[in-house]
């Protein structure tokens, strides 16, 4: 048996989305860097992607610098599906997802970095530049100190957890039922 792929639900077969969802990939993970950048007040290059597929050198222990990176995106279990109301419309795949993120802040002032980054994420504006992009803040983490042995030589780092929330729509060309060929008879 072929299953065929249609892009309706007017034919049998598998479904998928008939639109673009949210931003996923190095796409997100730029945006956020500019986010964690422009909050801890870092320079240009200084904070860097944790996983890429060339890594660039790690700056000396005497540089202040922020590794970050995705480390999950949990979802709400029960996504919610919205009939479309008539035949041109879609139906629509409501879902919240967390994005959660690692930033490592390393060298001499990693820690007033770190804690400059928390507390900029308490001010409206900055969440106001998140909200923009669909994402808003959820929680975060305690700033944890995690000295790191590189090179026989101790660096300075602190870790702290984000968690981003937002709202997922996916269009599926689902349709709705207009008429049926059936007969009602009898009395």
């Amino acid at each position: 048996m072929v299953v065929l792929m249609s892009n309706d639900s007017t034919t049998a077969g598998y479904l998928t989305p008939v639109s673009d969802g949210p931003d996923y990939d190095e796409i997100l993970e730029r945006e956020l860097s500019r986010w964690v950048k422009a909050l801890s007040g870092l320079p240009d290059g200084m904070v860097k992607s944790r996983w890429t597929p060339v890594q660039s050198a790690q700056p000396a222990a005497d540089v202040n610098w922020c590794g970050f990176g995705i480390i999950g995106i949990p979802a709400d279990d029960n996504p919610a599906f919205i009939d479309p109301q008539d035949n041109d419309s879609d139906a629509q795949l409501w879902r919240h997802e967390v994005i959660e993120c690692m930033a490592t802040f390393y060298g001499p002032g990693g820690q007033r970095i770190a804690t400059q980054f928390r507390d900029g994420m308490a001010v409206n504006q900055n969440n106001e530049t998140l909200n923009a992009v669909g994402l808003s803040l959820a929680d975060y983490s305690p700033i944890t100190p995690f000295p790191e042995l590189i090179n026989k030589q101790w660096v300075r780092r602190y870790d702290i957890t984000v968690r981003l929330r937002r709202k997922v729509i996916r269009e599926y060309g689902i349709k709705t039922l207009l008429d049926a060929p059936v007969k009602f008879f009898g009395d």
